[in-house]
């Protein structure tokens, strides 16, 4: 076991960070509202080559308080707020309906950079979340489909037999519901803009929403140390 985590840990430091040209990103340029430079940076990391630059981890708590962690694909960002979307009755939906409050976070290695974003979390009607699947690809409505997401699988057999069938109606039924699939709009209260830098002077700009007398939604921005 002693080698095993010694060579683990050799391999482990050889991995280089950031073994690119990294973008400067200056504060004072950023705008009043964190929405603009997501949609500006997002577009970039597109351009640098970023591989699947719309996935992103979500945060939900459970019952206990216990962090839970997972990877989920983008949907949408605007004026709403951010957008994803699972079964209702899967573990993140149940932990969302108990605790409606969550975290998002994106890495774009491409360009060194993260934007983490915390908010509280609302499910879209079911006719708007039916349009949202049923928008996507035929692959993702048959994902749906097969369902009981996050149970107990008895085997992979199982899961091949659900998976067939479920593409069969996918395919024969494009507009076929699924009663349970949900979108949800995370509404940001926070978000930071994490610009990495090979000297390892980061830049890190936060967005907080104002409080007080301030104009309804509008942002207050500081730097951080990194």
């Amino acid at each position: 076991m002693c080698a095993m985590n010694d060579t683990f840990r050799a391999l482990l430091r050889t991995q280089r960070v950031w073994d690119t040209d990294l973008p400067e990103f200056d504060p004072q340029t950023a705008p009043d509202a964190p929405l603009p430079l997501f949609h500006r940076w997002f577009a970039e990391a597109v351009a640098a080559g970023q591989t699947e630059p719309h996935t992103m981890s979500l945060a939900t708590v459970d019952e206990q308080g216990r962090p839970d962690v997972r990877i989920v694909m983008l949907h949408d960002a605007d004026e709403h707020g951010w957008h994803f979307a699972s079964h209702s009755t899967s573990v993140k939906g149940r932990q969302l309906a108990a605790r409606p409050e969550a975290a998002l976070g994106f890495y774009w290695a491409a360009q060194g950079r993260q934007i983490r974003i915390r908010g509280r979390v609302s499910a879209a009607a079911s006719d708007e979340s039916q349009a949202d699947l049923h928008a996507r690809s035929t692959g993702a409505l048959a994902a749906a489909l097969t369902g009981r997401q996050s149970e107990a699988l008895g085997s992979l057999g199982e899961l091949a037999a659900a998976s067939e069938a479920a593409w069969r109606r996918a395919q024969a039924e494009p507009d076929a519901p699924a009663p349970t699939w949900t979108r949800y709009a995370l509404d940001p209260y926070e978000a930071e803009f994490f610009q990495g830098d090979a000297m390892r002077r980061h830049v890190r700009l936060r967005y907080r929403r104002r409080r007080g007398d301030g104009a309804p939604g509008a942002w207050e921005t500081e730097l951080l140390w990194p």
